[in-house]
């Protein structure tokens, strides 16, 4: 069995037990956390979606680490005109260890 969430401006497809990292949630590690703008459930059968969420839906799982992603370098130029502008960025993310999806 399988879910479709929206968490973070983005969809991921989640089922339990796995392992998924998203934009930072507040929490600290070893909070549940429930994750109800289900969009779609999947999976042994039937598949029911959303118009756009399910009702009564939601997925709860554990947060197993509040960290940052591995920096990336933003690099600008234009040729010829002495421009040049070099930054970098490591987003925050959580991650979350599913247990189950309820309802």
């Amino acid at each position: 069995m399988y879910a479709v969430v929206r968490t973070g401006g983005k969809q991921v497809r989640v089922s339990p037990g796995q392992a998924i990292r998203i934009e930072k949630l507040e929490g600290s590690v070893g909070d549940r956390i429930e994750l109800a703008e289900v969009l779609m459930i999947a999976g042994e059968g039937d598949s029911r979606i959303g118009t756009p969420l399910l009702d009564g839906v939601k997925v709860v799982g554990t947060i197993t680490a509040q960290e940052r992603a591995p920096k990336i370098t933003v690099f600008k130029m234009k040729r010829r005109k002495g421009y040049r502008r070099k930054q970098g960025h490591r987003q925050y993310f959580t991650e979350v260890r599913v247990d189950g999806i309820e309802g």
